[in-house]
C-alpha cells in the first residue's frame, strides 16, 4: 500500500491540476493545471449544455447518462414536483460551481438531480480555480470570466441551491490569492480563505435580493482524504462547517464516500464496494469486492479517465464520482423534505 501511495503521489503530482498541490511552488510548467475552462453555457436558466461523455464499448452508454446515475429503488428520492413540507418543490433549481473536481462530476451530479428530484440543473466549474474566481470585482486577476460569477449566475437562475465543491486551491497557481499558498503561509491561506467564504456566501446573498429571489441554499461539499498534506483539507472542511454555523446553509459529507469507514482523513487508492456498486458489479473494478477511486497515476482526481490539457467532465464510468454526486443529492433531497 506504501508503494502504491508514494508511486502515485509521485506521478500525481504532475496532473495534480486543478486543484492545488499544498507542497508545490507552483512554478513548474509541468505541474501547471488544464487550461481553465467550461463547457457551460448559461444562456437558459433551466440546463447546463456541458460536454457529452463518450459512449462506452459494445453500446454502453456513458457514466453521464440517466440510466447510469440512477440508483436503484432504494436509492430514488422523490421528485415529480411534489412539494416539501414547507413548499419548496422537489423539483430545485440548482447552481453547481467549483474547480476541476466538480468539472469532472458536473454530469453525474446533474443526472442525478435530474433524475432523481427533477431537478433544474446549471453548471459552471473552471479547473484551476479556488472561492476567490468566483467572487465579483476580481477582474483579470480571476480565471472565472464574468458572465459566470456566483452572484451573475444567481441573478440570472434563481436556484434553490447553489453548491460549491473546491478542494482549496492551495499552490498559487490561481492569480486572485495573491500568491498566498499552503505550504509558505499555512494560517494566512487558512484566514483568506475562511475570508472568501464569507465574502462569496454575502455575494450569493445579496445577488438573490437583487432580483427579489429567495435566498439560495448554500451547499459546501466536504473534500475526501489529502494524499499529501491530510491535515490542510481537514481543515478547509472545518471553514466550511464553520461557515454554515447558525445559518441554514448546509455541508454535504461527500468526502466522506470516498473515505475509508472508521478513518475519515486516510487516503487509500481502493475501498470496499458499497451495496450499491455490488449490484451494479461495472461499478466495483477490482476482484475481491473492490473498486478503484483514483487513476495509478492521479491521487487527486476520481475519474478514471487520464487528464486531459482540456478540461471535460469525466467520460467514463467511475465509482468515486458517483459516490460523491449521490452524497450531494441525497444533501439536497433531505433539505427539501426538511423545509
Amino acid at each position: 500500500m506504501r508503494k502504491q501511495l508514494v508511486g502515485g503521489v509521485l506521478a500525481g503530482v504532475l496532473l495534480l491540476g486543478a486543484c492545488g498541490d499544498p507542497g508545490s511552488d507552483g512554478g513548474s510548467d509541468a505541474a501547471r493545471p488544464p487550461a481553465p475552462s467550461s463547457d457551460t453555457s448559461t444562456d437558459s436558466p433551466s440546463q447546463t449544455n456541458r460536454q457529452h461523455a463518450e459512449r462506452e464499448p459494445d453500446g454502453e452508454k456513458g457514466p453521464g447518462r440517466r440510466d447510469r446515475a440512477r440508483g436503484g429503488d432504494g436509492d430514488r428520492r422523490p421528485g415529480g414536483g411534489a412539494p416539501g413540507r414547507g413548499g419548496r418543490a422537489a423539483s430545485p433549481r440548482v447552481l453547481y460551481l467549483g474547480d476541476s473536481l466538480a468539472m469532472e462530476n458536473q454530469d453525474v451530479l446533474g443526472d442525478l438531480l435530474r433524475d432523481q428530484l427533477a431537478a433544474r440543473y446549471t453548471s459552471a466549474p473552471y479547473s484551476g480555480t479556488t472561492l476567490c474566481d468566483y467572487l465579483e470585482g476580481t477582474g483579470e486577476d480571476s480565471l472565472v470570466p464574468d458572465k459566470d460569477k456566483a452572484a451573475t449566475l444567481v441573478r440570472k437562475t434563481r436556484p434553490d441551491f447553489v453548491v460549491l465543491q473546491f478542494w482549496g486551491n492551495a499552490w498559487g497557481y490561481t492569480p486572485c490569492m495573491k500568491g498566498v499558498t499552503h505550504d509558505q503561509a499555512p494560517a494566512t491561506y487558512y484566514a483568506r480563505y475562511a475570508a472568501d467564504a464569507r465574502r462569496l456566501t454575502a455575494q450569493i446573498e445579496d445577488a438573490a435580493r437583487d432580483v427579489g429571489a429567495a435566498r439560495p441554499t448554500v451547499v459546501w461539499v466536504s473534500q475526501g482524504p489529502d494524499a499529501i498534506t491530510p491535515d490542510r483539507v481537514r481543515r478547509v472542511n472545518d471553514i466550511y462547517r464553520r461557515q454554515v454555523d447558525g445559518t441554514r446553509d448546509l455541508v454535504s459529507d461527500a468526502g466522506r464516500a470516498v473515505s475509508p469507514a472508521g478513518d475519515r482523513y486516510r487516503w487509500e487508492r481502493v475501498l470496499p464496494c458499497t451495496a450499491y456498486e455490488r449490484a451494479h458489479p461495472a461499478y466495483c473494478t477490482e476482484s475481491g469486492g473492490r473498486t478503484a477511486l483514483h487513476r495509478d497515476d492521479d491521487f487527486l482526481h476520481f475519474c478514471l479517465a487520464p487528464t486531459t490539457p482540456k478540461s471535460r467532465p469525466c467520460p467514463v464510468r467511475s465509482p468515486g464520482i458517483r459516490r460523491i454526486g449521490q452524497a450531494v443529492t441525497d444533501t439536497v433531497a433531505r433539505a427539501i423534505a426538511d423545509q
